[in-house]
């Protein structure tokens, strides 16, 4: 979770720093690409996410307005086959007795066997009550009604069209019941006119939910509940048991097959796909179920469909073209489950079906179309930096050697100027104040060469192959002191004091050439940037298991902003660029490097107008 959100932290600074052209330009791909995908036709998929939240969802209320009535192999068993028309009307007749709402009949009465009177008992007992009904697959156009009747004595039957549906040439096409016809030209499906009289807002059929216009019918889909959630008994029970009214009274109850002997008992539901499929009596309850709630999904509209589809295509596109791979895949993923849990969560509780089938094929569209074209770049990318890479390599070789050559050919004459200016002072010949001042000045430039150089040659070690550690155990103080004695004479020209506060140490494992030159930094540079008749404090300790080692002076101090590159090399603040002190911006990086080679730490704090504190801290054991 972390991660997601810092990817979309670096996701909201990438869009501030794009440009606007940029921008444009994925926006136009990506909303090429999201109508594109808008136009595809992806019911198969979409009714699939339908069914995976039919299915993962709490169940809807039940009505407790159904209950059905199975004719099972136990049924077929005990009777030695199929309830003939005297078997039916006896149960029947039971069931009348209970005064239900209405009872509907979605058995195939073809299969039913009897006698003559046997069929006109049954008639009989179907006229003495008027809400018996016969649904048929057949629509009637306008004219054509009674043409679904049967034969005499059933002609009076009540046969009226209530179809199922089969997503088989449109929709899905994978045979799945997922609609129900609410009317057909403007005429109410049995289903419709069943409902309205438990909820009599749907006799008006443009306020049931999800309605949609097909082939002159309107319709909408279905609410379904669970397999087996509705409560049933089995056909022999309603002969030969005692029924209670509480079960039938003012309900409808459907009588149905469910002996595995007939695939046209059963339907393919988002329940159940293949294997255990549902028996149609149970699609029939689901029905009258969805329409008494007026439960009905909604589908949002098109153009919504369309919003979020060219929204993410644009997150995509952007992300896959902007980002690093893994936390652009880490934002995709994050969105694709964030709106997956907003379409769950819009279609329970609020039965909201809004299209998740485009989306995210606009995600993988989107992704799989220009990672490509972002792999083509970023290796172009790659080979531009590793060209100029090579070429920075090669000047920096270049200029390493050049300094080290000049550095090393320097040397050789300033030994020279050393030692002829040491054989003069050396010399008994008397040497006037102007000779000897100009001897002195001879001798102290030839010094500050002589450091440059050194500092230069350091530097170039560094560069080129690193500097090795040759540790001995030095006791730090000797050393600071063998640095100060060296600093005196500079600090008598500025009148400067240096003030030492050095508590015993233990000897510690150093390289003492490298941390003379630490020192020796820190000090000059406190000296030369002190104003006269100051004072620099140089003091140790031990604390933490560490050799903790300050120089602080009183000069000008450092400004804020400028402290943290102090030990950058080539790095001078502008304070020191604008006075007469020369430097080469290198001492405060080589001081960081041979601290940091012992495993040390250097840092700076400094305050303008009161000075600045360098602290040193080298571990006890390296």
């Amino acid at each position: 979770m972390k991660k997601l959100l810092r990817s979309a932290q670096e996701l909201i600074q990438q869009l501030k720093r794009t440009s606007p052209l940029k921008l444009f330009l994925h926006a136009t791909f990506a909303f090429v690409i999201g109508y594109f995908v808008c136009s595809l036709d992806l019911a198969s998929i979409e009714s699939i996410l339908l069914d995976l939240r039919i299915k993962h969802r709490p169940a809807p209320t039940d009505t407790k307005t159904i209950e059905l009535v199975y004719t099972t192999p136990g049924t077929v068993s005990l009777l030695q086959g199929l309830p003939g028309y005297h078997y039916q009307a006896q149960a029947l007749k039971k069931i009348i007795e209970k005064k239900p709402r209405a009872v509907v009949y979605v058995s195939n009465l073809n299969n039913w066997k009897g006698s003559y009177a046997d069929k006109k008992e049954f008639a009989d007992t179907v006229d003495s009550f008027s809400n018996i009904y016969f649904p048929t697959d057949e629509l009637e156009l306008k004219g054509e009604r009674g043409k679904s009747q049967f034969p005499p004595p059933l002609d009076q039957l009540k046969v009226i069209p209530g179809p199922k549906t089969a997503d088989n040439t449109k929709f899905a096409k994978d045979g799945v019941t997922r609609r129900l016809l609410v009317s057909f030209l403007d005429q109410k499906m049995m289903h419709t006119l069943i409902a309205e009289t438990y909820n009599p807002t749907i006799s008006d059929v443009t306020k049931i939910r999800g309605t949609f216009e097909l082939y002159k019918s309107l319709q909408t889909y279905i609410d379904y509940r669970p397999m087996d959630s509705f409560p049933f008994r089995s056909f022999e029970q309603v002969l030969n048991q005692p029924v209670d009214a509480a079960d039938i009274a003012d309900k409808i109850v459907i009588f149905g097959d469910r002996t595995d002997l007939d695939t046209h008992d059963y339907v393919s539901s988002p329940f159940s796909r293949e294997g255990k499929l549902m028996p149609l009596a149970e699609m029939h309850a689901n029905i009258f179920e969805t329409l008494i709630r007026n439960s009905a999904p909604a589908r949002a509209p098109d153009w919504l469909n369309l919003v979020f589809t060219l929204l993410i295509s644009l997150l995509t596109v952007h992300v896959v073209l902007t980002l690093k791979p893994l936390k652009g895949i880490l934002i995709l993923m994050g969105t694709a489950v964030t709106f997956s849990a907003f379409c769950y969560f819009c279609f329970w509780p609020l039965n909201i079906w809004i299209d998740m089938a485009h989306p995210f094929l606009a995600i993988f569209l989107c992704y799989y179309f220009f990672i490509p074209y972002r792999l083509i770049v970023e290796n172009r990318r790659s080979w531009e930096y590793y060209q100029k890479h090579k070429l920075l390599s090669e000047v920096e070789q270049l200029k390493t050697n050049f300094i080290g050559m000049m550095s090393h050919d320097l040397k050789t004459p300033l030994a020279r100027i050393q030692g002829m200016t040491e054989a003069i002072s050396k010399d008994n010949t008397p040497l006037s104040s102007t000779q000897r001042e100009a001897l002195d000045m001879i001798r102290q430039s030839a010094e500050d060469l002589l450091k440059f150089i050194s500092t230069i040659l350091n530097y170039a070690k560094i560069e080129s192959q690193g500097v090795e550690l040759h540790l001995q155990a030095k006791d730090i103080n000797q050393i600071l002191k063998e640095v100060i004695r060296k600093h005196e004479f500079l600090a008598q020209v500025k009148h400067i004091q240096l003030i030492a506060e050095l508590e015993p140490l233990f000897s510690i494992e150093i390289d003492p050439e490298l941390i003379k030159q630490v020192l020796s930094n820190l000090i000059e540079n406190a000296i030369k940037y002190s104003p006269e008749n100051s004072k620099v404090l140089i003091s140790t300790e031990e604390a933490n298991n560490k050799v903790v080692i300050q120089v602080a002076d009183q000069g000008p101090g450092i400004p804020e902003d400028e402290v943290a590159n102090v030990f950058m090399k080539f790095f001078r603040s502008k304070s020191a660029k604008s006075s007469p002190i020369r430097g080469s911006g290198l001492g405060l990086y080589l001081a960081k490097y041979f601290v940091e080679l012992h495993r040390g730490a250097i840092h700076c704090e400094s305050t303008p107008g009161q000075g600045s504190t360098f602290t040193v801290e080298l571990p006890v054991k390296p």
